[in-house]
């Protein structure tokens, strides 16, 4: 049935170049590239840059204003959490209760789909027993977004037509644009779940009542609260017809303004009105807020667009930027005293976009330049040009055909997802290298040329015969290679969603490389290696096209333009018979070879964009050509190597053996984590402030933050904020700060997001548009160069520099900074504040993804639970001590929450005194509620815009315990009574936060790993510590209180279980694939012995990585460690990921040699020992070129995935590590398999001559 299908296609070309249009087209049209041909639509797979691996949960979110945390946590959350755990598919329910409100986190198993959750709370609710919630509080089901939902931060500044700050505006007016304009315009977006505002004041009218002359009127603060609420209400009278005209009545009644209020009336004897304005001072004044918003020092207004479920963040990004576009020409803007106009402008802070982009970038670079690696170790392995060709355009095509299953899959584009094809490229390349070596073999050797009859076959037949020749042993390795990545299928949790998408892409990219090289290249072969029989006319008009098309190329800036005139040139030779066709061959190659390698010096510039284009093209050129001579050398040597192993077999299996020895040992001995963190190009700077600070003292300190950060110069902006935003998503206390902090990409890049080169002098300076020069520090000058200080200038734009195509890249960090993690290190140096709690290195997507699956900010921490808060905070405090001396932890980073330790102020009510006078406690209680904190007891209407009306007394009669003892409390039959009186005020230490799992109190102790330490080596060090100090009675748990470890190492413990049951299952299916194709035990078991020997490979380069010496010295002027960013590597899940895809390539070779070794000597039936040899080392020497060209370019074209230092590498790189060792190790397999083979046949002869 297959090779009908090849049959058919071969003999019906014209359906194979449907076939290939159509694979094209719509992966152009799926592409996430964002790419702009003219004339396709687009429809692109949805981009982020990770996975969203966060926790399938929904929030319920309850307020109960001025309602101190415990209040909420009796009344609220605990009642809340019990009813809520009946629901079906719950896991585990988390919650925290606050100053003012609740939030509760109803945490689902992975298989509940995410709106079927949302309808099960929503029935929970509605169905609550009457009594259970406080009186008029109401639980509200949060956004249905995820923690990756935050997705466009954004200030509100006043900015010239120039872009320039101006400032001009005052908080609660920006406050006010953003929550009744900004917002709901940016909420209108396809794809945005909700918009939530932070920063600023939010007006509000308030009426400071004087309690002195209320009680000379003998008013209460009842009396006024029912005076404001009558005096704000409209209504609707029906209708009117008046002279057959039909008018709707209004009765106008709302509040307007300050004088409404004033005017409103309190009571009235003899026709003279109390009003409010008699009692008190009515003004407008900042509602009490809990978040606080600070720029580089300065307060501002903000808000954070948050995308839905399931919707592609890049798409909601580009549909909020083009709402912000169109509102943009709306937003206010006023006339400032100097006669500049200032215009409220959005400026985001926060933007995915970059991040995606430049995630993408590192990706779509690491392909091109795999590509191009490829099809330079064709052309020069097999000296073909047209052959190269055919293989090399087997890769984009098989890309594009992934892009099209992933559409039709939902599966998102992002780097994990797309590392699945980066990483198949070996195993892609392969299958076409087989298949097309096959076909060269066929065409050249006369013996394969001709039938039995001496017929000789066509163009198709031969290449039908060669491709059906090898299509059940490509079938076979790419059916183990997919089998392989079974148990990445299986993964569950975070780490499920994190590499099924890659597991996913990697299978689609063989399907698709199968389906390219088994049904579309033969038919192309059929025409590339068809003798052209073109006329000389044509030639020359066909070559002359060719210059044509050069000479516009070179017009256009494109120097490949010389290639194709090379091309033609060499053409126009072989046509006037200057050369011969072998002569036009070899030319053609070295041309194509020559525009490869400049090629990859342009783009991969492994020596790094301060170095010249000349120096990175002779390291590029010195590592290609190295290592293919490397191989070319080894395949010369390969028979004589052969040999000697055939003769010496028990003498050559101790090196296998070895290397296996090697492998086991180190594997026992690495480390091991979840998953490397990614660089997001961005921090998330959070330590807290000590819990009893206020607001004032929050926002001081917050701003010193952000001033110590901005200081640094390789900071592009910092944006802290305090608190939280108004929104589910984010349950912060006042005292926990999160500065965003953008630092500048090394290198300056342009609107397009791309590194830019500008213009310099003759001494290296940067060329400004306004003729002065920038000194940058990274470039040294002469000690003779001298210019006006007026020239020069220390500090530019982009904007201010001339792009110049022949320039240099303007790096933007010092020469000392060399990486993120020295800017960090700055940063954590200059915010060492008092008061201020250390914080361990964050991101913000990172951080997102460890507090939803953790419950706490650290990737690492001790969870402590108990019934009691001070018992729980206490045994915190001993655990902190002893995680400081565990080995591996980073002791400043170690912090134990304090839960214990804001101020209360209780007013404790004498019920004695209360019956004495006849008050009742809610009298007494509504007193304290006006007077202290102030009610909102309605809210204006001003058009779309709505502001709360607050009665209260004056700040300076409620300052103390003293001014509140003078409060007066109203008695029906009497004199008011002051309020010291009727109850007792006391101070007491009280919670911040309360937080609770499953109904149980629960304290974390953060911590954190020092650099080079592996996060499940670090816990269980913990671990044994602790159980030492308990068993020693160092440490003793108190009754009632459990602690256990949590993190993210919890997933690398979960899927190294998953792995270790479904791995050997893989290997078991796999084998059976293997004993499918060859029958025989034995010969599956040699193969497999492929798989051992490059899994003990992949150990070793590992343990390489993280040893100093190891290529630690300089080429170039590079140090080779920095270069292959080598440094200790774990074992994390995108390891053994590497290790896995590891598998399959490995088996590819071995599958390869063992057909052709049971071919052979199906075919030979040797008799003798020597016979058998002989046979062994003919079946080899014929497969050892496609076998290395499958490991040379899987070598090569994982250089500049190691060598890469963009977003996402950290992700790609510890995946090829394994990949890289594997296959260096595995050229043994080369005579593994042809020994043991040898070895068998040598036995079977040996016992049947007995």
């Amino acid at each position: 049935m297959l090779n009908k299908g090849i049959k058919f296609l071969i003999e019906n070309k014209l359906v194979a170049v449907l076939m290939l249009t159509l694979f094209v087209g719509w992966g152009i049209v799926n592409a996430p590239f964002n790419w702009d041909t003219g004339f396709l639509p687009t429809d692109p797979v949805a981009v982020d840059a990770i996975p969203d691996i966060g926790e399938n949960q929904q929030i319920v979110f309850t307020k109960w204003e001025g309602r101190s945390p415990q209040d909420i946590e009796d009344q609220i959350t605990y009642p809340l959490t019990s009813s809520l755990l009946g629901i079906p598919g719950v896991k585990t329910i988390r919650s925290s209760s606050m100053f003012g409100f609740s939030s509760i986190y109803i945490i689902f198993e992975e298989d509940i789909e995410f709106y079927w959750s949302r309808s099960r709370i929503l029935e929970k609710l509605n169905s609550l027993p009457s009594g259970l919630l406080p009186d008029n509080v109401t639980p509200a089901l949060g956004p249905d977004a995820t923690g990756l939902g935050q997705i466009f931060w954004y200030t509100l500044e006043g900015r010239d037509k120039d872009g320039n700050v101006t400032g001009g505006w005052d908080l609660q007016e920006l406050r006010s644009i953003q929550d009744y304009y900004v917002k709901y315009a940016l909420s209108s977006a396809a794809g945005v779940s909700e918009v939530a505002s932070i920063g600023g004041y939010i007006k509000e009218y308030q009426v400071d009542v004087n309690p002195e002359i209320m009680r000379q009127y003998n008013i209460g603060l009842s009396d006024i609260v029912k005076a404001v609420k009558k005096s704000n209400q409209d209504i609707g009278a029906q209708t009117l017809e008046i002279n057959q005209a039909e008018y709707l009545v209004r009765g106008l009644g709302y509040i307007e303004s300050i004088e409404d209020i004033e005017n409103a009336v309190v009571q009235s004897e003899n026709f003279t009105s109390i009003r409010i304005k008699d009692l008190g001072k009515v003004h407008m004044g900042p509602a009490p807020r809990r978040g606080i918003l600070d720029k580089e020092g300065a307060e501002v207004v903000g808000g954070v667009v948050v995308a839905r479920y399931g919707a592609n963040p890049l798409e909601v990004i580009n549909n909020v930027k083009k709402q912000i576009e169109e509102l943009a020409a709306g937003l206010p803007s006023k006339q400032l005293e100097d006669g500049r106009t200032s215009q409220v402008t959005i400026i985001p802070f926060y933007d995915r976009t970059e991040l995606i982009h430049e995630t993408l970038g590192t990706l779509n670079e690491a392909l091109t330049l795999e590509i191009l690696i490829t099809i330079l170790v064709i052309i020069v392995m097999i000296f073909n040009l047209r052959a190269s060709i055919l293989i090399s355009g087997l890769l984009p095509v098989a890309v594009l055909m992934v892009f099209v299953t992933m559409k039709l899959f939902n599966v998102d584009a992002n780097i994990v997802a797309l590392s699945g094809i980066a990483i198949a490229i070996g195993t892609m390349v392969d299958v076409g290298v087989i298949l097309a070596e096959n076909m060269i073999r066929h065409l050249e050797d006369e013996k394969l040329r001709f039938n039995e009859n001496g017929r000789e076959y066509t163009i198709n037949e031969i290449i039908y015969n060669a491709t059906s020749e090898v299509s059940g042993a490509i079938l076979t390795a790419v059916l183990t290679t997919i089998i392989s990545f079974v148990p990445v299928f299986t993964m569950i949790g975070a780490e499920g969603k994190l590499f099924r998408p890659l597991a996913f892409t990697k299978t689609m990219a063989l399907t698709a490389s199968l389906i390219i090289a088994l049904f579309l290249i033969p038919p192309f072969a059929a025409v590339f290696f068809k003798k052209n029989n073109l006329k000389q006319n044509s030639k020359y008009i066909l070559n002359a096209i060719l210059v044509m098309l050069g000479i516009t190329a070179i017009f256009y800036g494109y120097w490949l333009g010389l290639i194709l005139i090379a091309f033609a040139t060499t053409a126009f030779l072989g046509i006037l018979g200057k050369v011969s066709s072998k002569r036009a061959n070899l030319i053609n190659i070295i041309i194509s070879v020559v525009a490869i390698i400049l090629l990859l010096a342009a783009y991969w510039r492994p020596l790094g964009f301060d170095r010249s284009i000349f120096m990175n093209l002779i390291f590029v050129s010195i590592i290609c050509f190295g290592l293919l001579g490397s191989f070319s050398i080894f395949r010369n040597y390969y028979s004589r190597i052969l040999q000697w192993a055939l003769a010496n077999k028990l003498l050559f299996l101790i090196i296998p053996t070895t290397v296996l020895t090697l492998g086991f040992i180190i594997m026992k001995n690495t480390g091991k984590e979840f998953m490397p963190s990614l660089n997001e190009g961005s921090f998330l700077l959070m330590p807290t402030s000590l819990p009893h600070a206020g607001v004032e003292e929050n926002k001081r300190v917050l701003q010193q933050l952000d001033m110590a950060v901005a200081s640094i110069p390789e900071i592009e902006t910092v944006v802290g904020k305090s608190g939280r935003t108004e929104s589910a998503l984010d349950p912060a206390p006042l005292s926990m700060y999160e500065n965003v902090i953008q630092y500048k990409s090394e290198y300056m890049r342009n609107s397009k997001g791309e590194r830019q080169r500008y213009k310099v002098n003759e001494d290296g300076l940067f060329v400004l548009k306004n003729g002065n020069f920038l000194i940058n520090p990274n470039n040294k000058l002469e000690d003779d160069t001298h210019y006006e200080v007026s020239q020069l200038q220390t500090t530019a734009t982009g904007d201010e520099l001339v792009p110049d195509k022949n320039g240099e890249y303007f790096r933007n960090w010092r020469p000392e900074i060399k990486s993120p993690d020295d800017i960090w290190n700055k940063i954590v140096a200059v915010t060492k504040l008092p008061g201020v709690t250390s914080a361990p290195k964050l991101q913000p997507i990172e951080t997102r993804l460890v507090m939803l699956q953790t419950g706490m900010r650290a990737p690492m921490g001790i969870k402590v639970k108990g019934q009691d808060l001070k018992t729980i905070e206490a045994f915190g405090l001993e655990l902190e001590k002893i995680l400081k001396q565990v080995e591996g932890v980073k002791e400043q980073a170690v912090f134990a929450d304090r839960i214990v330790g804001k101020p209360y102020l209780l007013i404790d009510i004498d019920r004695n005194q209360l019956a004495r006078y006849g008050i009742s406690i809610m009298d007494v209680q509504e007193i304290l509620q006006v007077a202290v904190g102030g009610m909102p007891l309605t809210q204006t209407v001003e058009g779309r815009e709505r502001y709360s009306i607050r009665v209260r007394y004056p700040r300076e009669l409620r300052e103390n315990p003293t001014d509140l003892e003078n409060i007066y409390v109203p008695v029906e039959k009497g004199s008011p009574v002051p309020l010291g009186q009727l109850v007792n005020i006391r101070y007491e230490q009280g919670p911040q936060v309360i937080k609770s799992e499953d109904t149980f109190l629960v304290g974390y102790v953060l911590f954190d790993k020092l650099d080079g330490f592996a996060e499940v080596n670090v816990v269980e060090n913990a671990q044994d510590l602790i159980k030492e100090k308990i068993d020693n009675g160092e440490l003793v748990v108190p009754n009632g209180i459990n602690y256990q470890f949590t993190g993210t190492y919890e997933n690398q413990l979960r899927a190294e279980k998953t792995l270790s049951i479904v791995v050997p299952l893989a290997l078991v299916i796999i084998f059976l694939i293997l004993y499918f194709q060859f029958r025989s035990v034995a010969t599956s078991l040699m193969v497999f012995t492929g798989i051992t020997v490059a899994f003990a490979g992949g150990f070793i380069m590992i343990w390489l990585y993280g040893q100093d010496w190891f290529l630690n010295f300089s080429f170039f002027g590079e140090n080779l460690r920095d270069l292959f960013n080598m440094k200790t590597i774990n074992l994390s899940v995108a390891v053994w990921v590497g290790f896995i895809a590891l598998f399959g390539i490995a088996t590819d070779d071995g599958v390869v040699m063992a057909t052709y070794l049971t071919q052979t000597f199906d075919r030979e039936s040797p008799t003798d020992k020597k016979g058998i040899r002989l046979a062994a080392l003919e079946a080899a020497e014929k497969r050892i070129r496609p076998c290395l060209m499958t490991t040379v370019t899987t070598i090569l074209a994982l250089l500049p995935v190691m060598t890469s230092t963009g977003k996402g590498s950290d992700i790609m790189i510890p995946m090829a590590i394994p990949i890289f060792g594997g296959m260096v190790i595995d050229v043994t397999s080369y005579f593994i398999v042809p020994v043991l083979y040898s070895w068998k046949k040598e036995f079977q002869l040996k016992r049947a001559s007995k």
